[in-house]
């Protein structure tokens, strides 16, 4: 007997089980993109879900976290606690990153705004052409639209 034949009626509907119901008996549920455990995930999906946690939190010039963050400290922050190690400034980020085209750009990549040369602005990408940022003075943590073109990406090596 499959562990999706002792699923209590309740927990059935259309002939398919909830993944509650299925690990309730033991199962296991294989869901396409997502990783089969948490060791499999890499530090920048682990990153993106830390700037994701932070949602809400209070923008402050220079701050790094836990409760309060500027776009690099939140960058830096969430890095950190997926084990990786970012310098302070989004400028300097930029240069530690793997520098790559949009068309590669994945979930937890880096997304830097620039006016020509100078980076003046970094968030973490989350698909679908948004990014996790601490956007300015009076803002907080929040998933937004990138608004312009004049980004690089950068894949934290």
């Amino acid at each position: 007997m499959t562990a999706l034949n002792r699923v209590p009626s309740l927990m059935v509907r259309a002939g398919t089980a909830s993944a509650f119901a299925i690990a309730a008996v033991g199962g296991s549920v294989v869901v396409p993109g997502v990783a089969a455990d948490a060791a499999a995930a890499t530090p920048a999906t682990k990153a993106l879900k830390v700037a994701a946690s932070k949602k809400g939190s209070p923008y402050r010039y220079g701050a790094t976290g836990p409760r309060r963050f500027d776009c690099s400290g939140l960058t830096l922050y969430s890095f950190k606690k997926a084990g990786k190690k970012l310098p302070r400034t989004a400028a300097q980020q930029y240069n530690k990153t793997r520098h790559i085209g949009s068309g590669s750009r994945k979930a937890g990549d880096l997304v830097f705004f620039h006016s020509g040369s100078s980076v003046y602005h970094v968030g973490i990408y989350a698909g679908k052409g948004k990014i996790w940022h601490a956007p300015k003075t009076g803002d907080v943590v929040r998933l937004q639209k990138i608004w312009t073109k004049s980004v690089w990406y950068g894949r934290v090596k």
